[in-house]
């Protein structure tokens, strides 16, 4: 299994500490392009209720940031995490200075971006090229299935070839890419969840590019992601009126352990789970125990002798 923390430490000799920020962004599927009620399972902070308000000074964020993780990370350099809604989805007139003051910071080893694949124009392609000249940019895909039914379900607005079409562009222009799916959306069996892990897999492989160190590329990363059901949303409606069940943690523990058995070592895992707010959270409960939910995956993938193909 090869980690984010592994995929640092080649690039850049140590382990690095994520950011979460907030560009103030908004969304196509929330401001009437597509849709106004965002996917169903987003919150109102538009996956990024870590991050600040949008509307403070993107190097005061940065600053108490580091204040807050002084305690457990000594480390002098960053992930800068662009995380809340859709990234991209602005002006490159607008996002060029703010991704560049950053980018340039002293502090800033990483740039990631995280963002919906139809919002990857020609003119933001070309601004992630200009960005990664400077430093390694890393841009986050929120695919999460691949299987119609549950995108309809959903409401994720685009089609599987849009995800495709953004893996080439972005790996072509020597983007790290992140696939971000998640496990236990309604309706979907372990089969199903496996398929959406393969295809992501198959993708990166058609385009993958040799990453400098022994038998690694940089093509692309992975987030394996439990659903949440969090407040304010409309899934949440639709858990309390029983129309789906969510994962027990043995489940999900389960379904973990066979995505890391088909995933390559040329494929960078950066997360086995995800913690919501808790003051949002509804269901499952378990997984407001991140420390157990951790030492249960993990001592399961140890176990269980998980070998990459």
């Amino acid at each position: 299994m090869y980690t984010v923390n592994d995929y640092c430490r080649d690039l850049f000799g140590e382990k690095l500490y994520k950011i979460a920020l907030n560009g103030g962004m908004t969304c196509p599927n929330r401001d009437g392009s597509l849709g106004t009620g965002g996917c169903i399972f987003c919150s109102e902070g538009g996956s990024g209720d870590f991050a600040p308000p949008g509307d403070m000074d993107i190097d005061r964020q940065i600053d108490e940031a580091k204040k807050r993780i002084s305690g457990k990370y000594h480390g002098s350099r960053y992930i800068a995490y662009f995380q809340a809604y859709t990234n991209t989805y602005a002006p490159v007139s607008r996002l060029e200075p703010l991704f560049t003051h950053v980018i340039s910071r002293q502090d800033t080893a990483v740039l990631a971006i995280a963002t919906r694949p139809d919002c990857l124009g020609n003119d933001m392609l070309d601004l992630l090229c200009r960005l990664s000249r400077i430093k390694p940019v890393w841009v986050e895909l929120g695919l999460q299935t691949i299987h119609k039914r549950t995108s309809d379900y959903i409401r994720r607005g685009y089609e599987l070839d849009i995800y495709d079409k953004a893996v080439k562009d972005l790996i072509s222009a020597g983007i790290h890419v992140i696939t971000h799916v998640i496990l236990g959306l309604p309706g979907e069996s372990s089969d199903d969840m496996l398929e959406t892990v393969k295809y992501v897999i198959a993708q990166y492989e058609k385009h993958a590019i040799r990453f400098p160190q022994p038998n690694r590329t940089a093509a692309g990363g992975i987030k394996l992601q439990l659903l949440h059901v969090l407040e304010g949303t409309d899934l949440a409606d639709d858990y309390r009126n029983g129309l789906f069940e969510v994962l027990s943690l043995e489940e999900y523990t389960e379904i973990v352990c066979r995505c890391i058995k088909i995933i390559p070592n040329n494929t960078v895992i950066h997360r086995i789970t995800g913690d919501g707010p808790k003051r949002l959270l509804i269901a499952p409960l378990w997984s407001a125990d991140k420390k157990n939910v951790l030492n249960t995956l993990n001592k399961a993938i140890r176990n269980g002798n998980t070998q990459n193909q």
